[in-house]
């Protein structure tokens, strides 16, 4: 799901790195030069799978400032906590969750399937699309506490943790789901992704495999003098990743890793860091952006 954003125009970074143009947090109110262009780059789904974590460790091994979006419900967001805390300088954001979506691989909610019942099917798990959790009529309390439960289990882990976003955007697609959400945000202290002016993208995402660095390198050439938001999802073709098969989609069963460890691909290659170079595209991570801008910037999206 897309999130229509606000656009603003930005601070500037105090510094760089000489292979990219990493932003640092600072604290200057000039505003920004009018031609520069910044970036962050979101990976999503982190802990969902063992596959998925080794991707994201290979792409954290590059060098490039990325924010990481821990699903704290699914089995293997620990191995995730154990990555993270060997890379201090990655962003770690709660992404937030009350979806399970591939068959023969389900989770359900941090306070087990009794203490939220209206949040669960009839096998206690997570229901597989938005729609069928909001025709099951979920008590609001109930999302409120299992939210709540997934932030307090992130905290647990001994991460810092910069802000919240959205798996399959669930959460924010229903009125009384985005208020629970903002005051959740508001509570602890943290950023919202979309909430800063960014400009979202994920060009990528449904290109084909041989395709996907093609879409990134376009997506940069077209990139506006603001903040600039990428969603990836990144993973191993393997035979974990490949006998997933996404409940809310026709396609073929070995799409789904196929697609994300082409993302991978595209994400580490070498084009994809030239164009970045290319173009002078700042990088920086949401925590460098909460520093900058101030969570009292946050405003809702329009649309």
């Amino acid at each position: 799901m897309l999130l229509c954003v606000a656009v603003v125009l930005c601070v500037p970074l105090l510094s760089a790195s000489p292979t990219y143009a990493v932003g640092q947090a600072g604290t200057s109110s000039r505003p920004a030069a009018a031609e520069q262009v910044y970036l962050v780059i979101r990976s999503d789904d982190a802990g969902m799978s063992h596959s998925v974590n080794m991707a994201l460790e290979k792409l954290i091994a590059t060098g490039l400032p990325v924010s990481v979006s821990v699903m704290f419900p699914t089995p293997w967001y620990q191995e995730t906590v154990d990555i993270l805390k060997r890379h201090p300088e990655v962003a770690v954001g709660i992404h937030l969750t009350l979806n399970s979506e591939w068959k023969n691989y389900r989770w359900g909610p941090v306070l087990g399937r009794t203490a939220v019942p209206s949040l669960v099917d009839a096998e206690g798990y997570f229901f597989a699309s938005a729609d069928e959790l909001y025709k099951n009529r979920p008590d609001l309390k109930e999302v409120e506490r299992e939210l709540r439960a997934q932030i307090e289990r992130a905290k647990r882990s001994g991460l810092k943790i910069d802000y919240l976003d959205y798996h399959m955007g669930t959460v924010l697609r229903y009125p009384e789901f985005r208020d629970i959400t903002e005051r959740l945000a508001k509570d602890y202290g943290l950023g919202m992704s979309g909430y800063f002016g960014e400009t979202q993208h994920d060009p990528q995402y449904a290109a084909t495999p041989p395709k996907k660095t093609d879409s990134l390198e376009a997506m940069i050439n077209r990139l506006s003098p603001r903040f600039n938001m990428v969603v990836t999802h990144v993973g191993i073709d393997d035979a974990e990743l490949g006998a997933l098969l996404d409940m809310n989609t026709s396609g073929p069963l070995p799409e789904m890793s196929k697609n994300r460890q082409g993302e991978l691909d595209a994400l580490t290659s070498k084009r994809f860091s030239d164009a970045l170079k290319a173009r002078n595209v700042q990088l920086l991570t949401y925590r460098q952006l909460i520093t900058m801008q101030g969570l009292k910037s946050m405003r809702r999206p329009a649309g």
